[in-house]
Formats: C-alpha cells, sequence, structure tokens
C-alpha cells in the first residue's frame, strides 16, 4: 500500500491556543484548573490534560468560588459570563479569535436592530454560545429546507453569522437559500468559516482522488472532523472517522493500493503516527507521501497574564 497524508491536518492555531492556555493555568496556578466543557473536541487531549490536573465541568456551579475557570475554545455566553463573575471567578477565556469575531459580528447586527439567522447546529457548544451572545431574535438552522420554512418579521431587516466548523459546501447552499428569500438580508458571506476548516476541507478535495479510502482521525462529537469524513463519501470514497487508532479495521484496507488519511482540527499529530503504524500492520506499505496544499503560519496571542508567565 500507498500512504498519502493530507495536508494541512490536525491541530489548528486556535486549538493549540486552547490547549496550551490549560497546560500554562496549570503550571501557573497549579491544580485544579476548571474547564467548563471541554475544552476541544478530543478524547485523547482530554484524558492528557485529565492527568495534570484539568477538571471539565459542565457548569459553573461545579467550580468552586473564587477559583481559577477556562472557557472553552467554542466560546460562551454573556449568562456564563455573568454567572463567572457573580462567583468571584478568575476566569481565563480560551474562546477561539474566529469563534469571537462572529460573536462581535452577530451583537453588531442585533444592535441595528437586525433577526438573526445563526446557521449552526442546535446543541453545539459554539452555536449556544453564539445565540447566547445575541440581544433580539435568533433562528438557528442549517439546511435549505430550514430556510424554505423560516418565517421572520420583517424580511429587510434579517443577518446571518455562521458557526464556524460547517461544511463550507453546505453553507454555501444555506447562504444561497437564504438570499433568494430574503434579497435584502445581511452577511459575511463564507468568511466566518475559519480559515482551518476551509483548508483541511480544500486538502481533502485534493486528496479524495489520489486514494482509494480516507481515514480522517478524530472524535465523533468534533463537527469539523465529521465533515471531513463526509467530504470523503461525496467525493466517491468509502471515509472512516477514527477516535481512537485500535478503531482501524483491516477490513477496511483490504484490496486498497492506496490509502488517505487526515486529521480533524483537534486531533493530535501523535494520533496520526500511531494510525500509520496500524497501517502497517495491516499490509506493506511501499511509501508514505505528503501532498502538500495551503500553508498555515497563523499564531493567536495568548491571553495577557498567561503570556507574561510564559517570558519569565
Amino acid at each position: 500500500m500507498e500512504v498519502r497524508l493530507a495536508n494541512p491536518r490536525g491541530f489548528c492555531a486556535g486549538v493549540d491556543r486552547a490547549i496550551e492556555i490549560v497546560k500554562r493555568a496549570l503550571a501557573l496556578y497549579g491544580a485544579p484548573v476548571y474547564v467548563l466543557h471541554e475544552i476541544v473536541h478530543n478524547t485523547h487531549v482530554l484524558q492528557e490534560l485529565l492527568a495534570q490536573g484539568a477538571v471539565f465541568v459542565q457548569g459553573l456551579e461545579d467550580v468552586p468560588r473564587e477559583a481559577v475557570a477556562i472557557f472553552s475554545a467554542h466560546g460562551v455566553s454573556d449568562a456564563v459570563v455573568a454567572k463567572a463573575r457573580e462567583r468571584a471567578l478568575r476566569v481565563i477565556d480560551a474562546t477561539c479569535p474566529l469563534v469571537t469575531k462572529v460573536h462581535v459580528q452577530a451583537a453588531r447586527y442585533a444592535e441595528q436592530g437586525r433577526e438573526i439567522v445563526l446557521i449552526g447546529h442546535p446543541g453545539h457548544p459554539e452555536v449556544e454560545g453564539t445565540r447566547g451572545r445575541i440581544s433580539g431574535k435568533v433562528h438557528v438552522l442549517s439546511t435549505v429546507q430550514e430556510v424554505e420554512e423560516l418565517e421572520v418579521d420583517d424580511p429587510d431587516e434579517l443577518a446571518y453569522v455562521t458557526q464556524t466548523t460547517l461544511s463550507v459546501d453546505d453553507t454555501r447552499a444555506t447562504i444561497d437559500a437564504l438570499v433568494r428569500r430574503f434579497p435584502k438580508v445581511r452577511g459575511p458571506e463564507l468568511r466566518d468559516i475559519c480559515y482551518a476548516t476551509q483548508n483541511r476541507q480544500n486538502a481533502v478535495r485534493q486528496l479524495a482522488p489520489q486514494v482509494d479510502v480516507l481515514l480522517v482521525v478524530g472524535s465523533p462529537n468534533s463537527s469539523n472532523s465529521r465533515r471531513l469524513q463526509e467530504l470523503g463519501e461525496r467525493s466517491g470514497i468509502q471515509a472512516y472517522l477514527l477516535d481512537d487508532p485500535d478503531q482501524l479495521q483491516a477490513s477496511w484496507l483490504a484490496g486498497k493500493a492506496r490509502v488517505g488519511v487526515t486529521a480533524g482540527a483537534s486531533a493530535p499529530e501523535a494520533l496520526v503516527g500511531e494510525i500509520l503504524e496500524r497501517i502497517a500492520r495491516s499490509g506493506p506499505v511501499t511509501r508514505v507521501v505528503d501532498v502538500d496544499a495551503e500553508p498555515e503560519r497563523v499564531v493567536f496571542q495568548m491571553p495577557e497574564e498567561l503570556e507574561a508567565y510564559a517570558d519569565e
């Protein structure tokens, strides 16, 4: 077999920043530090941070007063920020700056008196956080059919923002449907699809015609990882999502001459290495090839108190 690796793959700048925030907070303040929800959606990352002293909680009521609390990369609502203030928590915000950009855009539209359409998946932490940053009516939807059924108060005063980790193709179709139904709708088009999501999808588009099967490293609750799997399937090849290298089945590779491998934005590169080891056990690997696409050089600044700590 030949293995072809998608590039870019794995951690994005927002995920790198969020994980580093937890590690620096633990080093600076000592264990435990409390993290609201999963810092990123990857089982192995969470297990590593748990072992170092991070405690993941579902609500701030589970955090002792005046303790260190970290908001996950997906962002939180205004109500959560207010509750943290009430409990006198020492908050460190690990929200991805690209998610924060969506919050700012949504708030600006709401201040203009516009009804907001949030293109995203109900219940996803990022969507719930963004929804909770908007004062006024918000419609959460993700499909063209939902757009066709949408009822709004004033079609001339409508705006939309998007969940950053949606499929570019799905988002474009939904936005096009919105524009057809509501020609005066305002929005950022596809610019709220984060660079990492788009780059990883573009890499899979480039890789898919070159391989017989695609392995996507990522957890099932990782939206961008699931989108990569779906994109592989839409390209006409079998695509599998693996949360752990042990999930790889030899039958997936049987008769396959070229195997593609990629990883979602919250999946560590170490897992890709372990997947390659498992592939080699299934049969001789003649070579491993990196398929280069869009290079990534984005780095996000750390919170000020942790930036200063790193410089000491």
